[in-house]
């Protein structure tokens, strides 16, 4: 499958990705460690809660946007290491059970949410997923973490009331926190089609670039907050 230039829009060419995700099996991403391990043991590690988009489906471990941003943090000069804790196919459900552990191991001083889009594709109630969504913001942030919450948009399949529900979520969830907002995760990609492996759906090693240089001014600016000892907002953590 392909996507029509001349016909899909970019929330539809996103949809036609969104789906394939939801019918993928869990399959872990290798955790990506980087070689500042004496950075990271200082909770100086950047932590990644994804799935497919952020789990390298498909392409080397080494070419995804997460490998990227480790080689970003270093050419920066920032002393912190990467942790990829992204499962193809997860929901938010299944982030939010796996989150704790990966906080209790990883100690981060940011995570990156990239996180909902296959529970938009099967109808999952929305209430659940800000739900969901707002308990990782909430452990995150008690265990001292900052974190940017990745946006991501759906089609009209189940309405529009429940699209724009969808889409409003990501922006309530970070002016209620005070997190980091990337508006729209694939936003520059979605409807080229050269940017696709041969499924036509999942990202190509060139255009894990433009990912990466979606999340990154959100990330720097939550970083530079982390290192000024900026203050996070902190939720009574409920196990």
């Amino acid at each position: 499958m392909h996507f029509n230039l001349r016909t899909s829009s970019l929330v539809s060419a996103a949809a036609a990705l969104l789906a394939f995700l939801v019918a993928s099996p869990l399959v872990a991403s290798p955790l990506i460690a980087s070689p500042l391990s004496a950075e990271a043991d200082r909770g100086q590690t950047v932590l990644v809660v994804g799935d497919s988009l952020s789990a390298a489906f498909g392409i080397a471990p080494e070419e995804s946007w997460v490998a990227l941003l480790g080689e970003r943090l270093r050419a920066e000069g920032y002393g912190s290491g990467v942790a990829n804790a992204s499962i193809t196919g997860d929901t938010t459900t299944g982030g939010l059970k796996r989150l704790p552990r990966a906080l209790q191991v990883h100690k981060p001083a940011v995570v990156i949410i990239e996180l909902g889009g296959n529970d938009g594709l099967r109808g999952t109630p929305i209430a659940l997923m800000r739900r969901n969504l707002g308990r990782m913001i909430e452990l995150s942030q008690a265990a001292g973490a900052r974190v940017v919450l990745a946006g991501m948009q759906i089609p009209t399949n189940y309405g529009g009331p429940y699209t724009r529900a969808f889409a409003a979520v990501y922006p309530e969830l970070a002016s209620k926190h005070g997190t980091g907002l990337v508006d729209f995760f694939l936003q520059g990609m979605a409807l080229d089609i050269t940017l696709f492996q041969a499924d036509g759906i999942h990202p190509t090693a060139a255009a894990q670039k433009i990912l990466l240089d979606n999340v990154w001014p959100v990330l720097e600016t939550e970083l530079k907050r982390q290192q000024a000892g900026g203050t996070v907002r902190k939720e009574t953590a409920r196990q």
